[in-house]
This record gives structure tokens, C-alpha cells and sequence, in this order.
């Protein structure tokens, strides 16, 4: 006869082991329903940049400020700014989009020519570049409120950054510093920088 203290000891034993398999085939069962992850792959969402488009846009419009300034076309110079545009003068000073078309449109600076050569395009991204270059303004006079003339003739090394906004890319900060030694340089294309008027920042 079995006693019922061994029965219920076996017993005991038998459900512990059957549920241990059941825990483990479960758990054996669950890992195995777990995906595998798939590895990122970072490089695939990456946009194509088209450079070559972008750095022609951008010297099309470096190339049609001779024709602004001599011309006075406000209405060109206002959709080349951005509205937030920050110009930095050879000399440290500030200037803005409201003060240049003002200035534009009273004829307040005057040139022979203003030639650069040099100039590069680094593209940022699609929506953003930087253009650099060295330009070089004759006989440059710029009228002051104070009714003086001031001869802003010379050679400037300039920076241009672009964004694109509303599908038209517009400069953002322009800065430009005087060279004082100048070297030799070759011949400039008839093209000139987005000095802009007043105090050139080219």
C-alpha cells in the first residue's frame, strides 16, 4: 500500500517536472516567434544632391548684381535678400534688406566696374550653399547722408550664404574684408559679387 504522504510527494514531483517542460518549451516557443531585427541601413534615405545645378543657380545670381546696381532694379534685389539678410561692411558695420533697396534705389553707390575672380560654390545640402570669392571694385564712390563722397575702390574677399526658401534661393549673410595686399591676379570675368551698394560687403 502506498502511503498517501508518498503519493502526494510523487505527485507534486510529476506536476513540478510537467510544468517545468511546459515553461521551458513556452519560453523555447516565444524566442522563437521573435522577428529578427533587421539591420538600419542609414545610407539608403540619403538625398541626392544635384551640385553642379545648385553652384550653376547660385553664380547666375552673383553674375546679375552688375546689372542690379547699374540698372537700380529694386524689385531683383528684393527677391535675391532674404528678409532677415545680415550684411557685415568691410569696416565692421551692420546692414539689412530695408537699408540696401533704400540705397539702391537712390543711387547712392557708383562704379566703373566690379569684377571678381576666384569665386567657389560649396553646397551644404539642397538647400544650402556658401559661395566665397575675391572681388575687385574701380572707381567706386558712395554717396554718405552727410552728402560726402567716399571712394570705396579696392579688392575684397567676400562670403555669400544661401538657403532656399519657397523653392528660390535667397542670400542670408553676406560679409566682405578689405584686402590690403592685394597679389597679382588673373584677368576677372565682367561678372560682379553681391557687394550690393552702399558700403560694399564684397
Amino acid at each position: 500500500m502506498i502511503r498517501s504522504d508518498s503519493f502526494f510527494s510523487s505527485f507534486a514531483i510529476i506536476v513540478f517536472l510537467a510544468l517545468t517542460q511546459s515553461g521551458c518549451s513556452s519560453a523555447s516557443d516565444k524566442n522563437r516567434a521573435l522577428p529578427t531585427a533587421t539591420p538600419t541601413n542609414t545610407n539608403s534615405a540619403k538625398d541626392v544632391v544635384d551640385k553642379a545645378a545648385i553652384e550653376k543657380q547660385l553664380m547666375e545670381i552673383e553674375n546679375d548684381w552688375t546689372r542690379i546696381l547699374k540698372t537700380h532694379d529694386v524689385e531683383a534685389m528684393r527677391r535675391a535678400y532674404a528678409d532677415d539678410v545680415v550684411l557685415i561692411y568691410p569696416d565692421g558695420s551692420l546692414g539689412s534688406k530695408e537699408t540696401e533697396l533704400q540705397d539702391l534705389q537712390a543711387g547712392m553707390l557708383t562704379f566703373d566696374s566690379w569684377d571678381f575672380v576666384d569665386t567657389k560654390v560649396q553646397v551644404l545640402s539642397a538647400d544650402a550653399a556658401v559661395v566665397t570669392g575675391h572681388s575687385v571694385l574701380k572707381n567706386g564712390k558712395q554717396k554718405s547722408a552727410d552728402g560726402k563722397t567716399v571712394d570705396l575702390s579696392g579688392d575684397y574677399r567676400f562670403t555669400d550664404v544661401f538657403v532656399k526658401r519657397n523653392n528660390r534661393w535667397q542670400l542670408v549673410t553676406s560679409q566682405a574684408t578689405t584686402i590690403t595686399s592685394p597679389q597679382t591676379l588673373p584677368s576677372p570675368t565682367a561678372m560682379v559679387s553681391p557687394a550690393k551698394n552702399t558700403t560694399p560687403t564684397k
